[in-house]
């Protein structure tokens, strides 16, 4: 039947910032799905991990700041998974950051501070899985990208340089994986009510001018990924290599 094409039972899933936001939203939805759950974030993910453990999933966290972590504490953390839960079956690379500045006034700080969680991290946190997946015969890897994979923006180079790269090596592990049975894509959200866009939220004129422009007239809630989320990991999307699938309330379509 269909519906058992999204199941995830007996799947383990790794989901970075999954403390809160998009990655607490979309660690819930895998786990309403069957899997399994290690959700790394530099904080604690105890509230993660109790509504988890509340569905009948194993959990288990680890706490790690990727802007301080090197490729050696990627690789070990993959270990840790595979070690502690059995396998890795899902990666879901959702920490990021954003930093807003002029393009002339921003800083090498805030440039590298943004490339190192979101897209140095993600490159060589998938690396490692990729590794882990081979070895077991395949697996998923979900990256998060954005609207700004596609557009420029304003007052965000860094955000925007980091979201167009995750979007290239997202189609560059997918031609290089896909033959080892790993799908590799990746969910563009769109503008969705977390702390990152806590402050354009609170500024009345740059609210009013983003919900005019969304067709669904709303602001994404962390839990709109779920179904994007749980596809992309599940086995009815054994097809897809490579796809960048957009959850924007219509915003790029406009």
């Amino acid at each position: 039947m269909i519906l058992d094409l999204f199941r995830l039972d007996e799947r383990v899933a790794l989901v970075t910032g999954a403390a809160r936001g998009l990655g607490q939203a979309m660690a819930l939805g895998l786990a309403e799905a069957g899997a399994d759950i290690v959700g790394l974030d530099r904080c604690s993910s105890d509230e993660t991990g109790e509504a988890v453990t509340k569905l009948g999933r194993r959990f288990a966290q680890i706490c790690c700041d990727l802007r301080e972590a090197t490729v050696a504490d990627l690789n070990a953390i993959v270990g840790q998974v595979v070690a502690d839960m059995g396998r890795l079956d899902i990666l879901v690379n959702n920490a990021g950051i954003i930093r807003r500045a002029p393009a002339l006034e921003f800083s090498e700080a805030d440039w590298d501070d943004v490339l190192q969680i979101n897209l140095k991290a993600v490159f060589f946190l998938a690396q490692a899985t990729g590794r882990a997946m081979m070895a077991q015969g395949g697996g998923k890897i979900i990256n998060v990208a954005s609207m700004l994979s596609f557009q420029g923006g304003i007052l965000v180079p860094s955000y925007t340089a980091s979201k167009s790269a995750v979007a290239g090596i997202t189609r560059a592990l997918a031609n290089e994986w896909a033959r080892h049975n790993i799908n590799v894509n990746a969910i563009a959200p769109g503008y969705m009510a977390t702390d990152n866009t806590a402050p354009l939220r609170a500024d009345p004129a740059r609210a009013e001018a983003i919900l005019g422009r969304i067709p669904a007239g709303r602001w994404g809630e962390p839990a709109d990924l779920k179904g994007a989320v749980v596809f992309l990991a599940s086995r009815a999307s054994d097809y897809m290599h490579g796809s960048i699938v957009c959850v924007d309330g219509g915003w790029l379509a406009r």
